[in-house]
């Protein structure tokens, strides 16, 4: 599958989950219900990956943790907050260049109507 084929699926099982569960949970319960629905449909689905970052001669370990990575091609960060706050997107974008992957979403499940928390960034700067 292409990462827009993802995205629509992804978005899909978000759409399910806001459905069901509706405002309010904390991130948890909303990340792990989109896994689950995603897992139904046979994606593969890694969650609260922790990575290492290195800096110049050192290596952090665990230095920065992705909420879900969908078939190693889309990056999903999953919010239950009143205001994305630009550095949410800021967060993404560094998780894109960081893992080489193209396309992330971020998803806000404590909005009113959940496709008002649904944002698409792309990792313009892709190293191949």
């Amino acid at each position: 599958m292409t990462e827009n084929e993802l995205s629509y699926k992804i978005i899909g099982a978000a759409i399910e989950v806001h459905r069901n569960l509706g405002v309010g949970l904390l991130e948890n319960a909303y990340e792990t219900a989109l896994a689950y629905e995603l897992k139904q449909q046979g994606i593969d689905v890694q969650q609260q990956i922790s990575l290492p970052l290195k800096y110049k001669e050192v290596t952090i370990e665990n230095a920065y943790k992705i909420d879900l990575i969908i078939e190693n091609k889309v990056i999903v960060e999953v919010k239950a907050v009143l205001e994305l706050h630009p550095v949410f997107y800021a967060q993404v974008l560094t998780y894109l260049k960081l893992t080489n992957i193209q396309l992330g979403l971020l998803i806000n499940f404590n909005s009113e109507l959940i496709k008002y928390g649904i944002h698409r960034i792309v990792n313009k700067l892709i190293n191949e």
